[in-house]
């Protein structure tokens, strides 16, 4: 069973007129800015259950690789420029792993100055730094506030002993506690925390204490998963050797309803299926996944989708390393072309530098998917690239549904038709007929969003978002 979450429709109704006025005019002004996702791939230990790629002993690269990283934002900076050269403006910043608290203060500086170099980057941008409550003390967290991380999101995952021993988790339950504690002297007053639901062997009793002792820390985030055995992690092997069994589908529901609810008398506000904040400190950066807006992923393994295209970076620590050094040298090599007298050697070399490149087919001005004849060449904004793919205009379109439904305040109906030049029912409206006639899907005040019952049942209304084969 998918397990999705009921809406308070209180908060819903009055969140959704908050931001509707105006809405495709900043959608629009939103798909020229980015986000910045930079992974750190390190880690102490490596958890049973987690297929991030993330790489435990290889601490030592960590120099080469902020190093490395460094070159690449600069890279970015310049390969995603708007058209007249200036630096394109970045809303938010994440720092995601791996443990990135396991860099140094200096290093996360060094990387956030290059940051603010190659991108117009917000004053008031969030830049939130992954951190895992084994490995903090007050004086690092310190650090980290005063070169500008005004985020922290913590990997506390349970408050039982037994589950963070069988996760594999380096913590105690009382380290975050002391964690948290030593966050907000070092002055964060943005604190998240990440738990995880349905382990084998999780009862109710201690799901609830284990949300009773988060409360009472008053995290302004909460982000809760339901455990998911991947392929390819120690977990799935088990499962499948059938050493360890999931958890009850049914004991899960309960978990999460129980969650909503206790949730919501603590006042917190649901806003996504698996997170709740209160007022005003809902992820910024996450919702540029959950609005499906252009985001530059650099670092080992990261995902980006920018100008129509989604791409992924080498997964190997070394590997990603080599990439961007031969990147580098190939767009040093064009430059150096560009600046020799003989015109055939120059437009020879920066040909062949071109094909060493992926290249995007952009559709121009306008809405995404614009019928166009141009078709111009240029580079993905990262410089480790092994795969991409274009997005066509009916799976931006899909996508855009899908995830926006996953938030409390739904699809903007107007926002979507002035992002694709169409109305959402001209396309998803046969679609949908049967599961709206279920009552799963409802529109309130220009968005369209799933019902309590709706939310219960989401996978069916996402299903049919897709197109027949």
């Amino acid at each position: 069973m998918a397990i999705q979450t009921a809406e308070r429709t209180d908060y819903a109704a009055a969140h959704t007129t908050a931001v509707n006025t105006g809405a495709p005019k900043r959608v629009a002004e939103m798909l020229d800015t980015v986000s910045l996702y930079l992974h750190i791939p390190f880690c102490h230990a490596k958890c049973h259950y987690c297929d991030f790629n993330s790489y435990a002993g290889m601490l030592g690269l960590r120099e080469d690789y902020v190093a490395a990283l460094v070159d690449e934002i600069a890279l970015a900076g310049r390969r995603a420029a708007l058209p007249d050269g200036a630096p394109r403006r970045c809303r938010t910043i994440f720092f995601g792993g791996g443990t990135p608290s396991l860099l140094t203060a200096e290093q996360v500086a060094a990387i956030l100055v290059a940051a603010r170099d190659a991108f117009a980057v917000d004053a008031e941008a969030e830049i939130t730094l992954e951190a895992n409550p084994g490995t903090l003390e007050y004086g690092h967290l310190d650090r980290l506030r005063a070169v500008g991380v005004n985020r922290l999101s913590m990997g506390a995952q349970s408050f039982d002993p037994a589950l963070l021993k069988w996760m594999g988790r380096i913590h105690s339950p009382e380290e975050i506690e002391i964690a948290f504690r030593a966050a907000r002297v070092a002055g964060f007053d943005n604190v998240n925390l990440d738990f995880i639901f349905a382990l084998p062997g999780q009862s109710l009793a201690t799901w609830q204490d284990t949300l009773e002792r988060a409360i009472a820390l008053g995290p302004e985030h909460l982000s809760l998963y339901s455990l998911i055995v991947e392929e390819g992690t120690p977990l799935f092997t088990w499962v499948k050797q059938g050493r360890v069994h999931e958890a009850d589908e049914d004991l899960a529901a309960d978990m999460y309803e129980y969650a909503e609810a206790r949730l919501a008398t603590a006042g917190y506000r649901q806003y996504e299926i698996s997170n709740w904040a209160t007022p005003d400190h809902a992820c910024q950066h996450n919702l540029t996944y959950w609005r499906n807006l252009p985001y530059i992923g650099l670092g080992a393994g990261a995902h980006g989708s920018f100008a129509d295209h989604r791409y992924v970076e080498a997964r190997g620590v070394r590997d990603y390393i080599a990439h961007v050094c031969a990147t580098l040298a190939a767009a040093t090599s064009a430059h150096a072309a560009d600046e020799q007298p003989d015109e055939r050697q120059n437009a020879e070399q920066v040909g062949a530098h071109r094909q060493r490149l992926p290249v995007i087919h952009t559709a121009g001005s306008g809405a995404v998917g614009a019928s166009n004849n141009r078709s111009i060449p240029f580079p993905l904004p990262a410089g480790a690239v092994v795969a991409d793919d274009a997005i066509p205009r009916e799976t931006a379109m899909v996508e855009t549904a899908m995830v926006s439904l996953r938030l409390v305040e739904g699809l903007d109906l107007a926002a979507f038709a002035a992002r694709f030049g169409c109305a959402f029912d001209s396309v998803f409206g046969a679609r949908l007929a049967d599961v709206r006639g279920l009552g799963l899907l409802e529109e309130a005040a220009g968005f369209l969003r799933l019902t309590e019952h709706g939310r219960l049942l989401g996978n069916e209304v996402f299903m049919r978002l897709l197109p027949d084969e």
